[in-house]
């Protein structure tokens, strides 16, 4: 049974949140302050926290860089900033995934579920066993390194260059760069990449955007003056080798 940590200072939210959790199979525990979450990440480790911001002794994102400097659990933000630099802010430093408050219980399901199979930790609660105690093995990665003008992706030691010099990518922004790396100059759909990339099919274009906007930036360019990252509008995105 996957364990959920659930960081939340207001009473009846956090036993909303615990309520949903365990009616779909979590073992969840919760604390309402961010020093409660840094003892409990500490002392008893769980599958992935659940992260609100507002906390009453540290802004959440604190907390988050504070649990990221102790363990690489994965962290589903959940905010009521939807302030595409503050976003871009907390997934540098090294959130997972975010909800935007209000979500649904349904939302926070599917997202905590993407976010454990993306990060290879537990199944998501529900999820088929073949013995007891098993785990899903991990698929082989099928892309091989691809070096496109300066920039240089490598999947299998999840590496990426730019002129020689390492790109510092959180594991979404790899994720994406490497599908398209892999995929070079084809344009690829939001919609492709949130089934292929994200395995989120439902989610809204705007998870994509963000990851995208934060990749430019990493690779020295803007939407309004792109090298790698070509946006077909109306279309997708492509990775091309600058002119």
């Amino acid at each position: 049974m996957p364990s959920v940590l659930v960081v939340e200072d207001d009473p009846s939210i956090r036993q909303s949140l615990i309520e949903v959790l365990a009616e779909h199979g979590y073992a969840v525990r919760s604390v309402g302050d961010g020093f409660g979450a840094l003892r409990e990440v500490t002392q008893t480790p769980v599958d992935a926290v659940v992260l609100d911001l507002g906390l009453p002794d540290l802004d959440g994102g604190d907390a988050l860089r504070m649990i990221r400097g102790i363990s690489s659990v994965p962290v589903l933000v959940a905010t009521a900033r939807d302030d595409e630099t503050e976003i871009i802010k907390l997934l540098n430093a090294g959130a997972d995934d975010y909800l935007v408050k209000p979500f649904s219980g349904g939302q926070l399901i599917a997202r905590l579920s993407a976010v454990l199979r993306r990060t290879s930790h537990v199944p998501p609660a529900g999820a088929a066993h073949t013995g007891p105690g098993a785990r899903p093995a991990p698929a082989a990665d099928p892309l091989g390194a691809t070096t496109v003008g300066e920039l240089s992706v490598d999947p299998g030691a999840r590496t990426a260059y730019l002129a020689g010099r390492e790109l510092h990518l959180t594991r979404r922004e790899f994720d994406l760069l490497a599908f398209l790396a892999h995929h070079t100059g084809q344009v690829v759909s939001k919609r492709r990449l949130l089934t292929e990339v994200w395995r989120e099919p439902y989610v809204d274009d705007q998870t994509v955007d963000v990851h995208l906007s934060s990749l430019r930036r990493k690779l020295g360019e803007r939407a309004a003056a792109p090298r790698y990252l070509l946006t077909v509008r109306g279309v997708g995105i492509k990775l091309v080798a600058p002119r």
